[in-house]
């Protein structure tokens, strides 16, 4: 039994390759194009799948699309009429691009594979999300619990996985969604949505969770993790350029330039960002009243999980816990689960964004609809194109960029250990081997501070 994952048209597109239940290869677009967060059909990625797998489209029993294009229109199409005449920019931005791929997704999987239309199957996509994490986890039984934006009307879905089969009981719907507060955050302190977020997170141990009251008036939570938004503080469900009102910025103030560098006082002023401006002291604490935001953002979101959490295991009857999503990345909160809920055992599918959902959407037609049993454990993540040594050096030589061959891993890792304390940025790279173990790259390329190249 041969099926291909896809997902695509959103962000992260990427492609999965199952064999019998076993999970053979699986690669994001942006590897290929080398456009970030590439969201176009993943062309390159399925033709790496299927030469990895060593089919040809037709050879292909079935294709799993992460989600259903006709419902997710359908939400677009009821929250833009819901909301004109404010929504009248975003309704002519998803005509634009619904009615050119989007809703045609099904006749391009067909002329790219050459595969007959019966067999290619459209999985939701908090399903996908839930099969990615469930069906790739050691668990015969478990919780399972996937946070993101929002997929067609879901935003979080909770449920329960026995053995080849999930079911999901309980969900949130647009436009009331964890994600996409987290997102709003992300933009008032001056980053990339759908980028940006983990920078926030990292952002939030400079401060003090002093605006946790503020951002209550945000949300409204349940003992068992139902929440629902204050629309009042809110714009992303009919604006595509603005995702807060003028009532929120009321509340948290001016949001934070893109271009402003980060630094409180209790940071220090990096070298790397060159002279110490003469009014140090204001953007100092400036950016503190920022990370006192993140601060305090990231606090009610971990809090919310561990409701969530909490209601999850209490209905599944298990202290084992399967995440996905784009919010399970947040590590911080992981911890909290671990250390501060019944849960004994967590697993999160390291793809948890829309990427995974390739994966997950195989591994639903391969379960959950054909029934199959599990024969397999997503127990590493390396399962895209690999980099030989010889392609490594070539292409360290061709860039002109310093770099340094190393005989073996001890003198690797002292050289790297020498670069960082001199105040080096290192970018590292591991070559993948052996059944998905890592072994280390044979060179180690490094950059000063304040020094592009």
């Amino acid at each position: 039994m041969r099926i291909l994952g896809i997902s695509c048209y959103f962000h992260d597109a990427a492609a999965a390759l199952l064999v019998d239940g076993r999970l053979v290869a699986a690669a994001e677009e942006e590897r290929f194009s080398r456009i970030k967060h590439d969201f176009g059909f993943p062309t390159r990625a399925i033709r790496f799948c299927l030469e990895r797998g060593k089919v040809s489209g037709a050879d292909l029993d079935y294709v799993a699309f992460f989600e259903k294009p006709f419902i997710k229109f359908e939400r677009i199409l009821q929250t833009a009429l819901a909301t004109v005449p404010r929504s009248h920019a975003v309704f002519r931005k998803a005509m634009t691009t619904w009615m050119l791929d989007k809703l045609w997704v099904k006749s391009r999987i067909r002329d790219n594979l050459g595969i007959d239309p019966s067999r290619i199957l459209f999985v939701e996509h908090h399903e996908s999300h839930a099969a990615s994490a469930f069906f790739c986890s050691p668990f015969d039984d478990a919780a399972i619990l996937t946070v993101d934006g929002v997929g067609e009307w879901a935003t979080a879905t909770m449920g329960h996985g026995s053995h080849s089969s999930l079911t999901l009981d309980r969900e949130i719907r647009f436009p009331h969604s964890l994600g996409l507060l987290y997102s709003a955050f992300t933009a008032f302190l001056g980053f990339e949505v759908n980028e940006g977020e983990y920078k926030v997170m990292g952002m939030a141990p400079y401060g003090v969770p002093r605006y946790q009251d503020k951002v209550w008036k945000l949300i409204e939570v349940a003992d068992d993790g139902a929440f629902s938004l204050n629309l009042d503080y809110f714009s992303f469900h009919y604006s595509s350029t603005q995702t807060y009102t003028s009532n929120f910025e009321a509340l948290f103030g001016k949001p934070r330039s893109p271009e402003t560098a980060f630094f409180t006082e209790s940071s220090g002023f990096p070298s790397y960002f060159g002279e110490k401006p003469g009014n140090y002291w204001q953007l100092a604490a400036e950016n503190q009243h920022y990370a006192d935001i993140a601060a305090s953002i990231q606090v009610v979101t971990e809090d919310i999980l561990l409701r969530m959490v909490h209601g999850s295991c209490a209905r599944s009857h298990t202290t084992k816990l399967c995440m996905a999503g784009g919010v399970a990345l947040n590590s911080v909160a992981n911890g909290r689960i671990l250390r501060e809920t019944p849960v004994t055992d967590l697993y999160v599918q390291p793809a948890a964004g829309d990427s995974g959902a390739a994966i997950g959407a195989a591994l639903f037609v391969q379960h959950q609809i054909l029934g199959a049993a599990r024969t397999f454990v997503m127990e590493h993540a390396y399962w895209g194109a690999e980099l030989d040594p010889d392609r490594i050096r070539t292409t360290a030589m061709a860039s002109g960029m310093r770099y340094v061959e190393c005989p073996d891993e001890t003198s690797l890792l002292d050289r790297t250990v020498d670069l960082l304390a001199n105040g080096n940025v290192i970018g590292w790279h591991k070559v993948a081997s052996n059944g998905g173990r890592a072994r280390s790259a044979i060179a180690a390329s490094w950059l000063t501070p304040g020094v592009r190249r």
